[in-house]
């Protein structure tokens, strides 16, 4: 409903971005591998990020990606909407078939999924990369 699956993947790879952070650029196949998405849709999606201000490619052998931003100055809400555009919380979220609405105005539920969406992208907005960075594992004696 909030989440495609072309969302989570580049979310996914921003965050794979931000914990290689002052690394340098990262390969695209190394963000693949590392968050388990199909290599193919990753180049696609990155393409698009990188016209968002987000993120950025170097060329070259020792190219790759890169933030343009910190991880604390990005926010879920931010990537989800240059990817998608600002939600519609009007719109009727409940109806699979929203062409075909048999309630059309006088749902009963179309109030409730208003406040479920403002209250998700309340959420969306607080978030940012950093806060979803995991964090490293303590080391085992």
């Amino acid at each position: 409903m909030f989440l495609t699956q072309r969302n989570q993947y580049a979310l996914r790879a921003i965050v794979e971005l931000a914990r290689r952070v002052g690394t340098g650029p990262v390969k695209v196949s190394e963000i693949a591998k590392a968050q388990a998405i199909p290599l193919r849709f990753l180049e696609v999606i990155l393409g698009q990020l990188k016209g968002s201000g987000l993120v950025d490619a170097k060329r070259g052998y020792y190219g790759g990606y890169f933030l343009l931003r910190q991880p604390e100055d990005i926010t879920v809400g931010s990537v989800i909407r240059f990817l998608q555009g600002d939600p519609d919380l009007k719109e009727c979220q409940s109806c699979i078939s929203k062409m075909q609405c048999p309630f059309a105005k006088d749902c009963a539920f179309a109030s409730l999924w208003t406040r479920v969406n403002e209250a998700v992208f309340t959420i969306f907005d607080e978030t940012t990369i950093k806060d979803l960075v995991p964090h490293e594992p303590a080391a085992r004696p």
